[in-house]
């Protein structure tokens, strides 16, 4: 059987989630778009998982349901005014390329390095984000390395400047606290024991974006397509979930992060020890060939970073970031824990993986 450590590229479905889509895919299939009596039940089941996912997002905003967070992240970067718009360079693909895209048609951008820590440089942050900028955008919990980037100093700036500030949120929904003075938040369901398929983005009352798809003019106009019951409802369960249970899962991943730590004591960790989620463990060791070890440990499902980027052969753009060499960011791996994870299934991946990494080292 094999141990799932792989949190930060997905989630197991919560039981409980599962349970409330069931009868809204078999039965209560009714698109909820319809004016007729099982179109206006399903519209409020949508209704009402757009409140379970609101309860842990500022008040004064509304939410659009999405197909997942880079729908949103998209509907965020390019629905905004003319500007510069300033990113970090350790950002998920789907704000680095989306950003990236824009530049190649003539939108001026920055993106602002990190140091060796993984937080962005504040300085090089105030001298980029001036008046004139349109759009700040980052990652709340880094995907790959788990570090916590000063989010609400970034906000600070945005605003100074006349600016929007977009949150990816998606590795922290729920996990850690998402500062008001946000303008736009990006979430996904699968990150949260949710289904795949669905996101949202919150946006602040005021804010206005231009629409990426038009069609039948759902979601206020902003976004255009028939929603899944089934899915609105997934999220809005994992929501909930994630409220009531924020404080045992926090003291869960806490106890688990401890006893990783200790079972990995000759890895070096990438990434702030402090200004982290606890639940993502991103090491390294010298000389180590990760896709080697991924091969070795096949009943351990861990990573070598983010999940969008596997197969390219390239070494991770956040790990480079930090400055690590082609061979140390090859030689690091991801370790992803949370609510269902053991103690016991800790204890004996890291065994399998320390041992496979000895080996390595042991001619053939």
């Amino acid at each position: 059987m094999t141990i799932y450590l792989d949190y930060q590229a997905t989630t197991p479905l919560a039981p409980e989630v599962f349970d409330v889509m069931a009868p809204l895919l078999r039965d209560q299939f009714a698109n909820p778009h319809s004016a007729h009596r099982p179109g206006r039940a399903a519209a409020a089941q949508v209704e009402a998982a757009r409140e379970q996912v609101m309860r842990l997002l500022p008040d004064d905003g509304r939410l659009l349901f999405t197909s997942g967070a880079t729908e949103a992240l998209n509907i965020a970067i390019q629905g905004v005014g003319d500007g510069r718009i300033v990113t970090i360079a350790t950002e998920h693909a789907a704000v680095l390329d989306t950003v990236e895209a824009l530049g190649r048609k003539g939108r001026d951008m920055a993106v602002l390095p990190v140091g060796p820590d993984g937080l962005v440089d504040m300085d090089a942050a105030r001298q980029a984000i001036t008046p004139g900028v349109a759009l700040v955008a980052a990652m709340l919990v880094n995907n790959e390395i788990g570090v916590i980037q000063p989010v609400e100093a970034l906000a600070a700036l945005a605003h100074a400047a006349g600016a929007s500030f977009l949150c990816d949120a998606v590795q922290g929904y729920g996990r850690v606290p998402i500062p008001p003075s946000c303008d736009m938040i990006a979430i996904s369901g699968h990150k949260i024991h949710g289904p795949k398929g669905v996101g949202a983005l919150w946006i602040r009352d005021g804010v206005t974006l231009c629409p990426l798809l038009h069609g039948g003019g759902q979601e206020g106009g902003l976004r255009s397509g028939t929603l899944s019951p089934a899915l609105c409802a997934g999220l809005g369960m994992a929501a909930r979930l994630m409220r009531e249970r924020a404080g045992s899962d926090q003291a869960h991943v806490e106890s688990l992060w401890e006893l990783a730590r200790g079972l990995f004591l000759d890895w070096t960790l990438n990434g702030d020890a402090d200004r982290r989620y606890r639940g993502n463990l991103n090491l390294r060791r010298d000389g180590l060939d990760g896709a080697r070890l991924l091969s070795d440990c096949r009943n351990v499902a861990f990573s070598l970073g983010s999940a969008c980027a596997s197969g390219s052969g390239r070494p991770s753009h956040v790990l480079r970031a930090l400055g690590l060499s082609d061979g140390q960011a090859r030689g690091s791996v991801r370790i992803g824990f949370g609510r269902y994870t053991t103690p016991a299934e800790l204890e004996d991946a890291a065994q399998a993986i320390n041992k496979a990494a000895a080996m390595q080292g042991t001619p053939r």
